[in-house]
């Protein structure tokens, strides 16, 4: 079993979880943790621990969805993922969006952290899209 850590700036990670929630239900597998203005570094790296605590239970890998790459959410998950100590195994993605939450329901059951990840970064690419015209005609008919 696959579990997902959400890592943002504010609060992002509650606000992409309560909008999933909207379309999928209770998404027990999903684990937020935020950095805010009214916490230093140093208290989001304890709560980030704590939450991959819970988050590693009776879990294959960790799946860690970071909003931007480089910043202190993505520092401080990167730290976890490549100590060689962190069990089970864990992978950070860069630029979660909305899509690439809630596909993770469909990669809760596999195994490997690093097969789920590669999935959800391909999904989660395939999701941001430019709208365009139509050129054809559309019916009414299915």
């Amino acid at each position: 079993m696959i579990n997902v850590m959400l890592a943002t700036h504010g609060p992002l990670a509650e606000g992409l979880l309560e909008s999933a929630r909207m379309v999928y239900g209770e998404l027990p597998h999903v684990f937020p943790v935020t950095l805010s203005d009214t916490k230093g570094i140093s208290a989001f790296r304890e709560e980030f621990a704590t939450v991959l605590q819970r988050a590693a239970q009776d879990a294959d890998g960790v799946l860690v969805l970071c909003d931007l790459q480089s910043g202190t959410p993505w520092n401080v998950a990167c730290h976890h993922a490549f100590d060689s100590e962190t069990t089970p195994p864990m992978a950070a993605l860069g630029g979660v969006n909305f899509p690439m939450l809630l596909l993770s329901d469909d990669l809760q059951a596999l195994a490997d952290v690093e097969q789920a990840a590669a999935q959800l970064l391909e999904q989660g690419k395939e999701a941001v899209v430019r709208a365009r015209l139509v050129e054809t005609p559309q019916t009414d008919d299915f």
